[in-house]
């Protein structure tokens, strides 16, 4: 008795993961993320600064705050929490 093998199609994955544009935004999140953080230390190694301490304080939460937000929102497209395809 022989036996017939029928030919099958590979299963196609759509890994939502591997796309470039993903990578890219999280690595703009993560570069503005450590801008964030250098600033924050301005004002330490720059001795001439002192008086805008609050200023650059500013400046560095408010740009980790930005770049955690694009971080989030990029992951949980990954994950596929985000607009529905």
């Amino acid at each position: 008795m022989a036996e017939t093998i029928q030919h099958r199609e590979p299963k196609k994955t759509d890994n939502n993961a591997n796309q470039t544009h993903y990578y890219k935004t999280l690595t703009i999140a993560i570069v503005l993320g450590l801008i964030g953080v250098f600033i924050r230390f301005v004002p330490d190694v720059c001795t001439s600064f002192d008086q805008h301490v609050s200023l650059f304080s500013a400046i560095a939460n408010i740009s980790l705050i930005v770049a955690s937000l694009i971080a989030f929102k990029t992951v949980f497209g990954i994950l596929g929490f985000g607009k529905n395809k």
